[in-house]
């Protein structure tokens, strides 16, 4: 259980694209932790995000672990909890990559300068960032390969050792972007985990503000909060309501390559 938990947590970055949040929605929302609850204001998931362009190319990413709330503790604790207090203040590293892809121009209303139907733009190696991801933090034999599906970048498959697999579906987003220059992302995940003795559900939440630094080393900066809400097939989902059960901050710094 603990690897399943784990698993959800680090399949929730670098997906797709949404529409422009609330101004300072995003922002305020990351200052106000840990008082979450549900946002309301995401859009529908369609197409693909384009990151700025200062996030394009390759990154050693290192990330920490900074804090981790259980809300709603001692009545609902998510399974896996407890065990991931270990990784508290250890950062972990691995290789991600933002690549140039021609994009149509309704998907991308956040970038100026668009004269030609079709414009280039970043946006994230969805399967390679993945990969690179679940293995570091559950190990290269525990992760068999990461598929994106090639009529949606919103679904992903992430395939385990032992025939199981975790199917991430992003189904809402929103960005902003700061008066200081920060590029703010929100992603809404439903999420299967099978192979187990019963299917498992749930919702995961990310939100995360990246910074570009006058330094080369990191180069980018980012504030990451995943909270996990429990789906309608948990007993104690209506406890719960719109509160989440379990909030992770995390600590990213990008170095390039």
């Amino acid at each position: 259980m603990k690897a399943i938990w784990s698993l959800c947590l680090v399949a929730c970055l670098y997906f797709g694209w949404s529409g422009n949040a609330v101004a300072g929605e995003l922002s305020q929302r990351l200052a106000s932790f840990p008082q979450w609850e549900k946002l309301t204001s995401v859009q529908p998931a369609v197409g693909d995000l384009a990151y700025p362009e200062w996030m394009g190319g390759s990154w050693q990413v290192t990330s920490t672990l900074v804090d981790l709330v259980a809300p709603l503790a001692p009545d609902i604790v998510t399974p896996g909890f407890e065990a991931n207090r270990q990784q508290l203040n250890q950062p972990v590293s691995f290789l991600v990559r933002f690549i140039k892809e021609n994009l149509p121009v309704a998907q991308l209303k956040i970038l100026p300068q668009i004269d030609d139907g079709k414009s280039k733009t970043f946006i994230a190696d969805r399967a390679f960032n993945s990969l690179n991801l679940a293995r570091a933090y559950l190990g290269d034999t525990a992760v068999l390969s990461v598929k994106v599906d090639p009529d949606s970048p919103n679904r992903q498959i992430t395939l385990l050792r032992g025939e199981r697999q975790l199917v991430s579906i992003v189904t809402a987003r929103a960005t902003e972007t700061t008066s200081d220059g920060k590029f703010i992302t929100t992603e809404v995940f439903q999420q299967l985990f099978k192979g187990g003795s019963r299917p498992y559900f749930n919702s995961v939440e990310s939100t995360t503000s990246y910074h570009k630094l006058s330094t080369s080393n990191p180069a980018i900066e980012a504030d990451q909060v995943t909270a996990v809400y429990l789906s309608p097939q948990d007993p104690d989902y209506f406890t719960a309501g719109s509160r989440p059960v379990a909030l992770y901050r995390y600590r990213l710094e990008f170095s390039p390559i």
